[in-house]
């Protein structure tokens, strides 16, 4: 007997290190999301903190959007207990399935995964909390347009049409952007958003 291959509705996609710099207006790339390399050191004990360009740290990938630091950790991406760790990491470390889509197809096959729901990961977190928080409103704007972009035209496009489902983010911070953007990805062929379970915390209206 045949059984059923699985669809999961709550994976993730790793952003590309590319995603925003080869996309964004000129103007905004310097200020979008990008990744530069460095080395860092990482520190749990009384808290998280990290230092950058520390030359006893270890390689590792670095997101920068304005004034967001985000180091890649092993907690973002890593298959294995034992290497899911809070250390740095680079884009070299781990599976290429993570943000590539062929890759991720056969990882799915492998897995007997029929089709697969990715949130976003590390640096929009799951329902673009990111964007959300910078000042700049009309460059995080255009990030949220150049991910739901790039999930409909790319990541869900071509082999992967019918396997990876659309998911996109909404500008939180306002409705009747959120309601535009809707539109325009479904227009596009999305038909599902990612949006907080708890919106209060994030200093919105609550939803009760």
């Amino acid at each position: 007997m045949d059984i059923p291959r699985i669809i999961s509705v709550d994976d993730h996609v790793v952003e590309p290190p590319d995603l925003w710099s080869a996309r964004l207006p000129k103007k905004f790339v310097d200020r979008g999301p990008r990744i530069e390399r460095h080395k860092v050191s990482m520190n749990i004990t009384g808290g998280y903190s990290f230092t950058v360009d520390d030359p006893a740290g270890a390689d590792c990938d670095v997101w920068y959007y304005d004034d967001l630091v985000y180091p890649f950790t092993r907690l973002s991406a890593a298959v294995g207990a034992e290497v899911v760790q809070n250390e740095p990491c680079t884009f070299d470390d781990i599976l290429v399935g993570c943000y590539d889509q062929t890759q991720r197809l056969a990882d799915m096959d492998a897995n007997h995964v029929e089709a697969s729901l990715c949130f976003p990961n590390i640096l929009p977190r799951f329902c673009g909390q990111a964007f959300l928080e910078r000042e700049d409103k009309e460059l995080a704007l255009l990030c949220i347009q150049v991910y739901n972009d790039w999930m409909i035209d790319e990541w869900c496009a071509g082999a992967g049409y019918g396997r990876l489902i659309p998911l996109t983010m909404v500008p939180l911070w306002d409705p009747q952007l959120a309601a535009a953007e809707v539109r325009r990805c479904a227009a596009k062929g999305s038909h599902s958003i990612t949006f907080s379970e708890n919106p209060s915390p994030l200093g919105l209206p609550s939803v009760h």
